[in-house]
């Protein structure tokens, strides 16, 4: 048994100016995090779009893909209450969360949840890899400097990447290196909220914004938001229109493109300590060792 990945669940992958080799100490802490995030997403990325991922938590027992993503990404969390994983997730429709959490839970402690999305991911990460590049130096010295700025990094206000933390993280390469972008992942993923609370921005407006930017029209047909009741997804259209980020006709305003950008270069601020333990020499040394892999992965579309 699998499951299929709901179309639209996943934004664009998007590359951007690569950073020189051997001057990543002369860039901006935010256009490093910038980066790092660029080639690190399309590892993070095979958990939600590779099937190997979907087959573990089907083994477990669970129902749908989303039982399982919900279970399993929550689960560092501890049993908690749905309105807490709904509040740390952000960005997902009121009771969606509930549809799904604790009933995931109630079979299948969160702990196999979350082992098996982690051999999942591993899995993935070595077949699309090949041995060749999943087994070289290269690769572990990239899982190593990965976890050296995870690990560095703060955790207050930091829900979902905390929760990441208090897992082990495991000594095989392949695994780390995956576990440990994806705690990045969480990390800068806290971060964006933040950003978004600040400029006032709901998670389904956040969806909204995020389809425009990739040039999705009409913005409610993007797939994470297309399933919305009509009445749900006006009132949100009416909201930004009144506020003067979308025009008439659903697109951009100046000041809706301005907010947007706003929030990402906050993003960008906010995921840049973790790459402060990290030397320029050794940020270099990352950069060169993650741009085959994330190449290679992208090809592949981290599936």
């Amino acid at each position: 048994m699998s499951f299929v990945v709901p179309d639209g669940l996943i934004r664009a992958q998007r590359t951007g100016t690569e950073i020189v080799m051997g001057m990543a100490h002369a860039y901006p802490a935010a256009q490093i995090a910038r980066r790092m995030f660029e080639l690190m997403e399309p590892i993070c990325l095979v958990t939600f779009m590779a099937e190997e991922c979907n087959q573990e938590l089907a083994a477990l027992g669970h129902r749908t893909y989303w039982d399982g993503y919900f279970a399993s990404r929550a689960a560092p969390l501890g049993r908690v209450a749905a309105q807490v994983v709904h509040a740390a997730f952000y960005n997902f429709a009121e009771g969606e969360v509930a549809r799904h959490l604790p009933r995931a839970w109630e079979k299948i402690p969160p702990g196999a949840s979350v082992a098996a999305r982690e051999r999942g991911s591993a899995a993935s990460l070595r077949r699309i890899l090949g041995a060749e590049l999943a087994g070289s130096p290269g690769l572990a010295r990239a899982a190593d400097l990965i976890t050296k700025a995870a690990t560095s990094a703060p955790t207050q206000g930091r829900v979902m990447f905390a929760g990441m933390r208090t897992l082990a993280v495991p000594a095989d390469p392949v695994a780390r290196l995956w576990h440990s972008a994806t705690m990045l992942r969480e990390h800068r993923g806290d971060g964006h909220i933040a950003a978004l609370v600040g400029a006032r921005i709901g998670g389904t407006e956040a969806h909204i914004l995020s389809a425009l930017d990739m040039g999705i029209h009409p913005p409610q047909s993007f797939g994470r938001v297309h399933h919305l009741p009509e009445e749900r997804l006006a009132a949100v259209m009416d909201g930004l229109r009144e506020r003067g980020l979308i025009d008439a006709d659903g697109r951009f305003t100046d000041a809706g493109r301005a907010i947007k950008q706003h929030i990402e270069a906050v993003t960008d601020e906010l995921a840049a300590p973790p790459y402060e333990a990290l030397s320029s020499g050794e940020l270099d040394e990352l950069i060169a060792e993650l741009e085959p892999i994330t190449v290679k992965l992208v090809a592949a579309g981290s599936q």
